[in-house]
């Protein structure tokens, strides 16, 4: 009796009925948004009209190349970035200078300015039943600041350096000469800033020159002063003079070394030629003697007399016998003679021995002498570069002094700005608008009653009727229901509930028999491995590609699954693709939906980045089947070892779930660093028929894998069965 349910208070929205009240109601509708739309329109007109001017300011360096300071570049020039403009802008806005401008334009004595001076009666009203602050309480100045703060508008152009000086104001003409009043208020202010700070750089500098002064003074004074008492007398190419002294010493020694050389080879090459008997003729020294000269000619003389005798005489002639004896006392004096220059040789060889001895000595008491010199150079160093940075910084501060003198006396330092755009006063008012507020004054009217009136009809109930369908209990539960008379007639009568003589049970579905669990039939000898064996294979193996066939259909692609999913575990990068018909391996790693996957690859629908996703139960990737059309997307299958070669590069392992292929099937997608791995479930005749067929291609015995002790990661479709 209990299980009886009612419907006598289950109600439905007409719509219909409900917005038929817009089409009963709309004089009314349309009254009301006349009325409230001349209200917005009479507003409007009598509001007093509002005007608005800007002002455009650049930021940027007044500096040209003839007033530039000497020393600074083009590119030296100080530009102000974001954060400087941005600063600028609240320089603008300052007090000083809106106190400035409304003191200029005397604003303190315009009531739209300073609501003290036109109070209404309403203000007045308020003001004394503490609704409203009194204005007369706030001093006069801070009351124009507050006004003009609200009708000042200053922001920095986006991504620029121009500042806009927007103002508002019921006087057009007012409105465009406080925008240009604060422009050059604060141009004024900035080169006043700048007068201020370049006065404040000559007031320092004046004491620092005079300072520096000095020390230059007393800088070059040390160093003269040491010159002095240390000797070090300059020579030439700005070198010490025993410096220059010992140089040129040992440019003398090296000459009178090469000189004793000389005379003592030749010394001892005339001494042998004397000593041996041999001829003089070859040495310059004997030849150029004056006496052996002369010798030599009385005795080419002699020679040529013994032998025009020689033709008429006998050799025994005592004529013949006189001259060859006055030829042999020549010869004896030429010997003689060169024996007299062998001795000059010898003493030039002494001579040049003592000079060499004299200079060695001269030279050690120079190099004495330049090694305390070279000391005392590096005392004289220091204070010549101390004095000539002291003089150096002195020339600056000079510089600098005599530009800011110069600029500060010819008042001359322009602000980092001008004025590019200045206010015209306006001639239309930017507030009101009648024509836009009368319009969205009517439309937003026309809606807010359109929404009062369905209310009201919601309200009211008339826009709800009874549910078109009853909630029937249970076939078991349903009785006769207790029927009692309304309180008030209707117009129809209520027909009583079916009761339960009126149904007639369906009979209960009857279930098939689940089908009696078969064993596992293990497949001796053929090399079975579980999920962890298959992917320590791999990681082991360095297989960059594993192919898994699934000669079972769906169920067997679980496989697959569970060993991407163990490699990924073990830290590598792994990529799971998807070569069945149904999704079989990819639905239960991206849980529900169609997404795109390597049809929509191959068909040029999708790059890499949208075909690939995460797995949403460990660190793996996977590529589904996608959304594509598969006739369409196997026009492009020669791309496929393309794509394989590409996610090969970018993983660890790429392990494709091909489905129930055959060995032809997948010889595109078998290259270097493959392993083949085939999906045991409990059938034999289909895992044998697979493993013979991929033996009979060529690619050796394959190895199972059986999901043995593992939990399947998916559900697989009953009937399904990869294609």
């Amino acid at each position: 009796m209990s299980g009886v349910q009612s419907t006598a208070s289950d109600v439905d929205v007409d719509l219909g009925r409900l917005f038929s009240s817009l089409a009963r109601n709309w004089l009314r509708i349309l009254t009301a948004a006349l009325a409230i739309t001349a209200l917005a329109f009479v507003l409007a007109w009598t509001a007093t009209p509002h005007y608005n001017a800007e002002t455009r300011i650049l930021i940027e360096t007044r500096e040209s190349v003839f007033t530039r300071p000497q020393g600074s570049g083009e590119n030296e020039r100080p530009v102000l970035d974001e954060e400087g403009v941005t600063s600028q802008v609240e320089v603008i806005t300052s007090n000083d200078i809106l106190k400035q401008v409304a003191k200029e334009l005397d604003l303190a004595s315009l009531p739209e300015f300073d609501p003290a001076l036109k109070m209404s009666l309403v203000g007045r009203l308020m003001v004394i039943a503490g609704l409203k602050s009194d204005p007369a309480e706030v001093p006069p100045e801070e009351r124009v600041l507050k006004a003009m703060r609200e009708k000042l508008v200053v922001y920095r152009v986006e991504n620029s350096r121009v500042i806009v000086i927007e103002f508002s104001s019921e006087d057009p003409k007012l409105a465009a000469a406080v925008p240009n009043a604060i422009a050059d208020a604060y141009l004024a202010v900035s080169r006043d800033a700048k007068l201020q700070s370049n006065s404040a750089a000559t007031d320092w500098l004046e004491p620092e020159i005079a300072d520096l002064s000095r020390r230059v003074k007393e800088a070059e004074a040390r160093v003269a002063e040491f010159r002095s008492q240390s000797d070090l007398l300059v020579g030439q190419n700005n070198s010490v003079l025993a410096t220059q002294q010992l140089s040129e010493l040992s440019t003398e020694l090296s000459r009178v070394r090469a000189s004793r050389g000389a005379a003592e080879a030749t010394e001892q090459a005339v001494r042998a030629a004397l000593d041996s008997g041999g001829s003089l003729d070859a040495f310059p020294e004997v030849l150029s003697s004056s006496l052996i000269q002369r010798l030599r000619e009385r005795q080419v003389q002699l020679q040529a007399d013994i032998a025009d005798l020689s033709t008429t005489l006998l050799d025994n002639h005592p004529r013949i016998r006189a001259l060859r004896s006055q030829l042999a006392d020549l010869d004896r004096q030429i010997r003689q003679g060169a024996e007299n220059v062998l001795k000059g040789l010898s003493a030039e060889a002494k001579t040049a021995q003592a000079r060499e001895q004299q200079l060695i000595a001269d030279l050690n008491t120079l190099k004495a002498e330049s090694s305390r010199a070279g000391e005392e150079e590096v005392e004289l160093r220091a204070l010549e570069r101390e004095a000539a940075a002291q003089r150096e910084l002195l020339e600056s501060y000079l510089t600098r002094y005599r530009e800011a003198s110069s600029r500060r006396d010819g008042n001359y330092l322009p602000a980092d700005a001008r004025v590019f755009s200045r206010a015209i006063v306006p001639s239309e008012p930017y507030f009101p608008k009648i024509l836009p507020i009368v319009i969205a004054s009517f439309v937003a009217s026309l809606m807010i009653m359109a929404v009062i009136t369905l209310l009201q009809e919601l309200f009211s109930g008339r826009a709800m009727r009874p549910a078109s369908t009853a909630r029937v209990a249970p076939v078991e539960q349903v009785v006769m229901p207790v029927v009692t008379e309304p309180a008030v007639a209707v117009a129809e009568p209520i027909e009583p509930l079916p009761t339960v003589r009126d149904f007639e049970p369906e009979p209960e579905p009857k279930l098939a028999p689940a089908p009696e669990p078969q064993p596992q039939t293990i497949l001796p000898g053929l090399g079975e491995i579980d999920i962890a064996g298959a992917a320590e294979k791999l990681i082991a193996g360095g297989a960059t590609r594993a192919l898994f066939i699934s000669p079972e259909g769906d169920e067997a692609a679980a496989t697959a699954v569970l060993v991407a999913r163990e490699v990924a575990d073990a830290g590598l990068r792994v990529l799971l693709l998807d070569l069945t018909a149904s999704g079989a391996a990819s639905r239960p790693m991206l849980d529900s939906g169609r997404f795109p996957g390597i049809t929509n690859l191959l068909a040029s629908e999708a790059q890499f980045t949208e075909v690939i996703h995460a797995d949403h139960y460990s660190d793996c990737h996977v590529i589904p089947v996608g959304t594509a059309d598969p006739v369409h997307a196997m026009r492009a299958a020669d791309r496929l070892p393309i794509i394989l070669e590409s996610l090969t590069s970018a993983y660890d392992v790429v392990i494709v779930e091909c489905g129930p292929a055959d060995a032809a099937s997948i010889g595109r997608l078998v290259a270097e660093g493959t392993e083949i791995l085939v999906s045991v479930l409990s059938s034999t005749d289909e895992v044998l028929a697979a493993r013979d067929d991929l033996e009979a291609g060529g690619y050796g015995s394959p190895t199972l894998v059986t999901p043995e002790g593992s939990e399947s990661p998916m559900s697989p479709l009953p009937g399904r069965s990869a294609a």
